[in-house]
C-alpha cells in the first residue's frame, strides 16, 4: 500500500503517532485500485497564508489550521520555532499552508513559500464557472477580495473576464 501525499520538504522522520496523512487529507490507495485519483492543486507564492485566505474566500472553501500538529511537531523536537509563524490566531507553518473544499468536492488548494517571484504567464490556471447571469458580479466580489481584472473576451461564445490574484497568478470567471 502507497500513501500518495506532499509535505513540506523539511518534514522527515517524524515520529509514527505525527502522520501526514491525518494533517494532508491522504487515504491510503491501493496500486490496482480503479477509481479516480484524489489530488491537489500546488502553488508556488511569496505568502502562503495570505494565498490561502484569497482562494478560500473566493472560492467558498476554508482555510486549513494546523495548529494542533504545528504544536505536536514543536513539542516532539521535529521543528524548530523558526520553522513556524501565527497566523489566523494559530501556530502554523511559516512556509506552507492550503485551503480545502467543506464538501470535499473539490480539490485541496496547497502554497508553498519559494523564493523567487512570478515571472510569466501562467501555464496551468483555475476557471471559476458561475455563469453568464453572474460572472460580472463574481469579478466584483473578487476584486472586493483584492483580485485585479487583467482582460475581458467574448471570443469563443463565452463571456469572460481574465483576472489576477493578489500574487499575479492569472485565472478566469465565465
Amino acid at each position: 500500500m502507497e500513501l500518495v501525499a506532499q509535505t513540506p520538504g523539511h518534514l522527515t522522520n517524524l515520529p509514527s503517532q505525527l502522520s501526514h496523512a491525518s494533517l494532508w487529507g491522504v487515504t491510503p490507495r491501493r496500486e490496482h485500485d480503479t477509481m479516480a485519483i484524489r489530488f491537489q492543486i500546488t502553488y508556488d507564492c511569496a505568502d502562503p497564508h495570505a494565498m490561502a485566505r484569497f482562494w478560500a474566500a473566493a472560492l467558498g472553501y476554508e482555510k486549513e489550521g494546523h495548529g494542533a500538529f504545528v504544536a505536536a511537531l514543536l513539542d516532539a523536537g521535529a521543528i524548530k520555532d523558526g520553522d513556524t509563524v501565527e497566523a489566523d490566531g494559530h501556530v502554523q507553518f511559516a512556509d506552507v499552508s492550503a485551503c480545502r473544499d467543506p464538501d470535499e468536492a473539490g480539490p485541496r488548494i496547497y502554497f508553498q513559500r519559494v523564493p523567487e517571484p512570478k515571472a510569466s504567464k501562467n501555464r496551468l490556471h483555475l476557471d471559476l464557472h458561475v455563469g453568464q447571469e453572474r460572472y460580472e458580479a463574481e469579478a466584483d466580489r473578487l476584486e472586493q477580495l483584492g483580485a485585479r481584472r487583467l482582460w475581458y473576451s467574448d471570443d469563443r461564445g463565452a463571456k469572460c473576464w481574465t483576472m489576477a490574484d493578489i500574487e499575479g497568478n492569472e485565472f478566469c470567471v465565465h
